[in-house]
C-alpha cells in the first residue's frame, strides 16, 4: 500500500508541479536540440531529482526509525495526517504562516547557484539541475518526506522517495521532449483532484496511527524497546 501510495502522489502531483518544474524541464542547457539528446538530458535531470529524493528519504526514514524507537511514531502519523487534512479544510491558516515565503527568502543564494548552471551546457550541469531541484520548495515532495517519515527505516524511507520520483517522470519527461503538451484545463482538473487525494492521504495516515491492526491500511506499530543486559 504505501509503495502505491507514493507512485500516486508522484504521478499526481506532477501536473501541478509543472508550473514551476515544467520551466525548468524545458530549459535544459544541452549543445544540440535532437531527439536522442533530449532523452538522455531528461534521463540525466529526472535521475538528479530522484538521487536527490533518495537521499532525503533515508535522512527522513532515519529520523522515523528514533521516532519508532521512542514509541513516538504512532502519534507522528496521527499528527501528520492530520495536518494534512487542515492544510485542506482551513488553507488559509497555512497561507498566513507564509511558510514557503519564508523558505523562498532562505534559498535565494541557493537559487543563484541554481541559476549558474544553466549556464553550461553540458550534460553534468543537467545533472547537478536535477540534484538541485530536488530541494527546491514543493508541497507534494513535504507530503512525500512524511510519507518516508512515517515508513520508519532510511531503507523504506529512502525507496518510497524513489518511487514517488517515478511516479513524476511521465508528465516531466513529457515536458522535456516535446513541450508542454498538458494544456491548463486538465492541469485545473488535476488541481481539483489532488486535494481529495490529499485528504485520502491524511486520513490513511491518522488509520495507520490509531494502530487498530487492520493490514495494510492500520498494522500494528510496535516501539522497538532496548533492555540493559547484564552477566552474571
Amino acid at each position: 500500500m504505501d509503495w502505491i501510495q507514493a507512485l500516486t502522489i508522484g504521478f499526481l502531483g506532477s501536473f501541478h508541479c509543472i508550473g514551476m518544474c515544467g520551466p525548468i524541464a524545458l530549459a535544459l542547457p544541452v549543445k544540440e536540440r535532437s531527439m536522442g539528446t533530449r532523452v538522455f538530458s531528461a534521463l540525466i535531470y529526472n535521475s538528479g531529482r530522484i538521487f536527490t529524493y533518495f537521499m532525503l528519504g533515508v535522512i527522513f526514514g532515519y529520523l522515523g526509525t528514533g521516532l519508532q524507537l521512542w514509541g513516538f511514531q504512532r502519534w507522528i502519523s496521527i499528527v501528520l495526517g492530520v495536518v494534512m487534512i487542515l492544510s485542506i479544510a482551513f488553507p488559509f491558516i497555512f497561507r498566513s504562516l507564509n511558510i514557503e515565503s519564508h523558505i523562498n527568502k532562505g534559498l535565494s543564494a541557493f537559487k543563484q547557484l541554481f541559476a549558474k548552471f544553466f549556464g553550461y551546457r553540458t550534460f553534468g550541469s543537467v545533472f547537478v539541475i536535477g540534484l538541485l531541484n530536488g530541494f527546491l520548495p514543493c508541497g507534494l515532495v513535504y507530503l512525500a518526506i512524511a510519507g518516508a517519515i512515517v515508513s520508519a527505516t532510511p531503507v523504506n524511507g529512502g525507496f518510497y522517495m524513489i518511487l514517488f520520483g517515478l511516479g513524476t517522470i511521465p508528465a516531466l519527461f513529457s515536458v522535456t521532449l516535446v513541450g508542454n503538451v498538458f494544456g491548463m484545463k486538465f492541469r485545473n482538473r488535476m488541481k481539483k483532484i489532488i486535494p481529495v487525494f490529499i485528504v485520502i492521504i491524511g486520513l490513511l495516515f491518522i488509520l495507520r496511527g490509531l494502530n487498530l491492526g487492520i493490514p495494510y491500511l492500520s498494522p500494528e506499530m510496535h516501539a522497538h524497546e532496548t533492555h540493559p543486559s547484564c552477566c552474571h
